[in-house]
């Protein structure tokens, strides 16, 4: 008897430590100033059957549109999108209670900062707007510093409406942290700085760039698994452009398109993402589109393309492959909710979960640890 409820003890035990295991803290960043929102939200999810439940959220914030989580999970950092009063700011995160609250803000130097990346010592920020790169030192308690190093671009594009002057889209890490890619809209061009995480005043210094199709507007980009390939996602024309990438330096190598070939609507290039086994490729599409394009990633980095899936929301704007690769959740801004689809990992096609995560305008998720 004895024996028998030790092994159902031992049993239900490992039950409870897989189920453990299998769940994620889910950040999500939204806007503020289109609904009744407080800034970020913290959910449970679950990786083996997209189950979530709401943990916490901060405290009332602007825009915290883009979102970044510390190495050590327990610093999360955001930009404030608003106009010419925009800002960065450091919260204190919790990853056991989701509970998160702000430590401090500074000035963006830039208008509209849309993306946000750290490391052990800098916060990395793009501004939009502004059309420059802001450098954060950060301090021992998670707070970040004025900015110690500010970059300006310059030039414009062909597209009157869009390229009036530069607009940075995105800042990335590579591989190896040696450099960071910059995406900038506004000229289209793709700059790759030298990156010095030590330096007080000089952390980025240019090293190269390379101009891409006159407007088509390059807005993100990532790495293939093995880092050999850099995928690029142009908003203004769909283009979707593949790269040979060695130590800082990109080389086209091929060109496809996020457009299904009969579609005739307005459309807005938003979101790219590789699978965790990097055998797929996703790109989110805007505007009348609403979709997910999927691409197989073919052994010599090239695409081909699988086609599109509706996002079943309007603006899906960011979206994101939980670590396990079993769903991708879409952030629909206009339709105020967050659509979860399973992925079939043979085939690379989502399917519809009908699970929703409802709340004011969602525009960036991202998954840590508990």
């Amino acid at each position: 008897m004895k024996k028998d409820l030790l092994i159902v003890f031992i049993v239900l035990f490992c039950i409870g430590v897989q189920a453990q295991e299998n769940k994620l803290n889910l950040l999500i960043g939204t806007y503020t100033n289109s609904c009744e929102s407080k800034g970020i939200y913290v959910y449970d999810f679950d990786t083996n059957i997209a189950e979530f439940s709401f943990k916490n959220t901060s405290s009332t914030v602007v825009s915290p549109s883009y979102l970044t989580v510390s190495k050590d999970n327990q610093f999360v950092y955001a930009v404030n999108e608003n106009g010419d009063n925009s800002a960065v700011s450091s919260f204190k995160f919790d990853a056991k209670s989701g509970a998160i609250n702000l430590i401090n803000q500074q000035d963006s130097k830039g208008a509209d900062p849309c993306y946000i990346i750290s490391d052990d010592k800098n916060v990395i920020v793009a501004n939009y707007s502004g059309g420059n790169i802001a450098v954060f030192g950060k301090n021992e308690d998670g707070s970040i510093t004025a900015a110690k190093q500010l970059i300006q671009h310059f030039g414009k594009g062909i597209n009157v409406q869009r390229q009036e002057k530069p607009h940075v889209h995105m800042v990335c890490f590579s591989p190896d942290k040696k450099f960071v890619l910059v995406n900038d809209l506004g000229n289209d061009k793709v700059y790759s700085y030298h990156y010095d995480l030590d330096s007080n005043d000089k952390t980025l210094r240019i090293s190269d760039s390379i101009a891409v199709k006159s407007g088509s507007g390059p807005r993100h980009l990532t790495f293939s698994n093995d880092g050999n390939h850099v995928y690029l996602l142009q908003e203004l024309d769909g283009s979707l452009t593949t790269f040979n990438y060695l130590n800082g330096k990109l080389k086209k190598i091929d060109e496809t398109t996020i457009l299904a070939k009969d579609f005739k609507g307005t459309f807005s290039s938003a979101d790219i993402h590789i699978s965790p086994d990097g055998k797929f490729l996703y790109a989110s599409n805007r505007g009348e589109a609403n979709t997910i394009s999927i691409f197989k990633v073919k052994k010599n980095g090239k695409l081909e393309s699988l086609g599109q899936n509706s996002t079943l929301g309007k603006g899906p704007r960011n979206f994101a492959i939980d670590p396990s690769g079993n769903f991708l959740l879409v952030a629909h801004q206009y339709s105020n909710d967050v659509v979860i689809f399973k992925i079939d990992k043979t085939t690379g096609a989502l399917e519809d979960t009908g699970k929703r995560i409802y709340l004011c305008a969602p525009v960036c998720l991202v998954f840590t640890k508990i």
